[in-house]
C-alpha cells in the first residue's frame, strides 16, 4: 500500500488565517470609534476611503508622514505591557504632520509579527485607536501580517502611516522665524519613542527588571514608566495655529534640541535654549546617572522634558503660553531665536547642576 502523502496547509506553516480573521473582528468597534468628519472608519474594503470636502477643506495641500515606535516595543514585549505602544505610533506620525500646519485626518497601520497573537494584537490596536482620538484623525485601514521565520518568539512590529492636510497657503515652514522670536517648550510625557536602544542597554547592563519598582518613581513599576506613550500634541498646536501665534514647531524626537530645532529655522538664526528653566524628569535624571552619560550625549538622544518647541513673536508669547495651557499642556518659556550666520543652530545652555551634579550644560555647544 503507498504511503499517504502529507496535505499542507497556510496554518501548517505557521499562519492561521482563522486568527486572523477573529482579529479583524476584533478591532472593527475599535476603528469605528475613530469616525470623524471625511471617514467613516469602517475596515473589510481594500483601501480606506477620506472625503475632505466634508471634512471642510476647500483647496487643501496633502501631508504624509510614516513612523514606528523602535525598540520601545521591545519593553512593551518584556514587560508585557502592549496597550499603549499604539498611542506612541500614532503620536510620532501626527506630531510630525501637524508642525507643518497640517491636520492630521486618516490613519493606517502595519503589525507583523511571527505568530499572531489575537489578544495581543486587540490591545496594540486599542492603543491606535485611543491615539487617533486624541489626534482627531480616523483609523480607516491597516495591515496585519503573520510571518514565521522571519520574526520569533513575541516579537512584533509596527509601522504607522498618517495623511494630514492644510489649506493652501496656510502651511507652517518656519521661514518668518527671526531674531527676538520666543521660544515656548511644551513638557514631555517622559521618554516618548527615542532613545530605547541605550534605555535597554542599562537596563541588561545594570541588571534592572521591568516588573520592579521604578528606582525614581516606587509607586509603578519600571516597565510602565519606560512604557508611558508618547504625548500627542495635535489639538492644542492646531489651537495656537489658528489662533494666529504660531511660526514654527520643532517635535522633538531622535537628536533631540540640537538637530530639530534647526529644521524649522531660516539662514542666519539661532535658537538659544535656557535649561535652567525646567527641571530635568526624573526618569532622565536615572538614565543620566546609571549610565553616566555626559549631558551632550543626553541632550542628543532624549527629548529631555520637551516634546514640542513652539516659536512665537515676543509680543505674543504670554498669550500663546496661555493658550497652551489652558489645552492642557505645560509650557514653558525656555529661549529665544538669535541672530547668527550660516545655516540656522541651536545653544543649549543653564547653570550647572540644574539636573543634578553630573549636569553641566555650559559645555554644550551649538549644533554642528
Amino acid at each position: 500500500m503507498s504511503e499517504k502523502k502529507q496535505s499542507y496547509t497556510y496554518k501548517s506553516s505557521g499562519v492561521d488565517i482563522d486568527a486572523g480573521d477573529a482579529l479583524v473582528n476584533n478591532i472593527k468597534p475599535l476603528a469605528a470609534s475613530t469616525k470623524r468628519s471625511g471617514a467613516d472608519a469602517d475596515l473589510g474594503g481594500f483601501g480606506g476611503l477620506f472625503d475632505l470636502r466634508a471634512a471642510g477643506f476647500q483647496d487643501p495641500i496633502l501631508v504624509a508622514a510614516n513612523d514606528g515606535v523602535g525598540t520601545k516595543l521591545k519593553v512593551a514585549i518584556d514587560a508585557g505591557l502592549h496597550d499603549t505602544v499604539g498611542i506612541d505610533l500614532v503620536a510620532m506620525c501626527v506630531n510630525d504632520l501637524v508642525v507643518q500646519g497640517a491636520e492630521p485626518l486618516l490613519f493606517l497601520d502595519y503589525m507583523a509579527t511571527g505568530k499572531l497573537d489575537v489578544a495581543q494584537m486587540t490591545d496594540v490596536v486599542a492603543g491606535i485607536a485611543e491615539g487617533c482620538r486624541q489626534a482627531g484623525c480616523a483609523l480607516v485601514g491597516g495591515e496585519t501580517a503573520e510571518m514565521p521565520g522571519m520574526y520569533h518568539g513575541a516579537d512584533y512590529d509596527l509601522a504607522g502611516f498618517a495623511v494630514g492636510a492644510a489649506e493652501r497657503g496656510t502651511l507652517i515652514d518656519g521661514s518668518t522665524v527671526e531674531a527676538g522670536d520666543v521660544l515656548l517648550g511644551l513638557a514631555s510625557n517622559g521618554t516618548h519613542s527615542n532613545g530605547y536602544s541605550l534605555i535597554r542597554r542599562i537596563i541588561e547592563d545594570k541588571g534592572f527588571k521591568y516588573s520592579e519598582p521604578a528606582p525614581f518613581n516606587k509607586s509603578i513599576t519600571l516597565g510602565e514608566a519606560l512604557i508611558a506613550p508618547t504625548k500627542i500634541y495635535v489639538k492644542s498646536c492646531l489651537a495656537g495655529i489658528k489662533a494666529g501665534y504660531v511660526k514654527a514647531l520643532s517635535h522633538i524626537t531622535g537628536g533631540g534640541f540640537l538637530e530639530n530645532v534647526p529644521r524649522v529655522m531660516p539662514k542666519n538664526t539661532l535658537a538659544e535654549i535656557d535649561s535652567s528653566v525646567w527641571e530635568l524628569p526624573s526618569v532622565f535624571s536615572w538614565l543620566q546617572a546609571e549610565g553616566n552619560i555626559e549631558t551632550r550625549e543626553m541632550s542628543r538622544t532624549f527629548n529631555c522634558g520637551i516634546g514640542m518647541v513652539v516659536v512665537v513673536t515676543a509680543e505674543n508669547a504670554a498669550d500663546a503660553k496661555a493658550l497652551f495651557e489652558e489645552h492642557g499642556e505645560t509650557a514653558y518659556v525656555i529661549g529665544q531665536i538669535s541672530e547668527a550666520e550660516g545655516k540656522p543652530k541651536c545653544r543649549v545652555s543653564g547653570k550647572a547642576g540644574t539636573w543634578g551634579a553630573s549636569a553641566d550644560w555650559s559645555a554644550i555647544t551649538e549644533s554642528a
